[in-house]
């Protein structure tokens, strides 16, 4: 019987969860936020033959489930009698960063009980902190941007996938940003007709439709595809045929906010028919 990759993510409030969890579904894992511990076991004896397609099963669990910390030695028991290749990546940040994080969000804390917003986040650091001497990860977000970190959950998911195949990463971004250090691949589309300098397109950015429709119309576009797709179905198999376990393909405009963006999604769309492993990342999308 197929053994199955079981990935728990846990960890404090706001430190990525949510994050990471859209990552390992990027990567090809099945993924359930909040999962209550009572039916792990359950669920996946119940999905066990519905597995073949995918590289595992990803989970949330934190103290929004009350009965996680009670239930949680059990569970991982069961799991690894059960032969599940099961991996904990525990997220954490600093005290500090966790408060910031919940000003900026205006969220409430789903632990909160009519007490301080400190006192909350010190209390739930201290029922989940146990937690740790079981993890195979630990990740401390304080200083992550929201891309370091999916860059961080990309890797830790072509360790953890019964796929031996090669991660690809495809980031947009903006040269007057500086380009990404670890790219392998950077593609400069500011030859492709700018929608900046287009009134009703300046404040959009690559993920809008008109933007989409204003760079893919230009027959220019056409023939760049054809061509890049056509080297990139060359090069990616190649890469991976030399042993390489990630690829980073940075496609790079002025700002990073409108042609990387389109042409990285188009990039995108296109190995994930073949590559189960690929994540897409649009850096300066925010940027000014």
């Amino acid at each position: 019987m197929k053994q199955q990759n079981v990935i728990i993510i846990t960890g404090c409030s706001g430190s990525g969860k949510t994050t990471a969890l859209g990552t390992f579904e990027d990567a090809g894992f099945y993924c359930i936020d909040n999962m209550p511990v009572r039916l792990v076991s359950i669920f996946l004896d119940q999905a066990r033959q519905d597995c073949e397609d995918i590289a595992g099963w990803a989970f949330v669990m934190d103290l929004r489930d009350h009965n996680f910390i009670a239930g949680y030695p059990q569970m991982r028991e069961h799991l690894l009698q059960n032969g599940h290749n099961l991996t904990i990546v525990f997220l954490d940040a600093a005290e500090q960063v966790l408060i910031r994080r919940y000003s900026q969000t205006r969220r409430r804390h789903p632990l909160a009980s009519g007490g301080s917003l400190v006192a909350t986040i010190r209390k739930e650091m201290k029922l989940i902190k146990p937690l740790r001497k079981d993890a195979d990860h630990i990740i401390d977000t304080s200083h992550y941007s929201v891309h370091e970190l999916k860059f961080a959950i990309l890797n830790i998911a072509q360790k953890h996938t019964a796929s031996t195949g090669m991660v690809v990463n495809v980031v947009s971004f903006g040269f007057k940003h500086g380009t990404p250090p670890d790219a392998d691949l950077i593609m400069d589309v500011r030859f492709l007709s700018n929608p900046y300098f287009v009134p009703a397109l300046k404040s959009q950015d690559g993920e809008s439709a008109e933007v989409q429709a204003f760079v893919l119309k230009d027959p220019e576009t056409a023939i760049f595809l054809r061509k890049y797709l056509d080297l990139i179905d060359y090069l990616v198999p190649r890469y991976e045929k030399e042993g390489k376990a990630y690829l980073t393909i940075a496609i790079g405009c002025t700002g990073g906010r409108h042609r990387s963006v389109v042409i990285a999604q188009k990039v995108y769309d296109h190995i994930r028919r073949r590559q189960p492993t690929v994540g897409l990342i649009h850096r300066d999308i925010q940027s000014a």
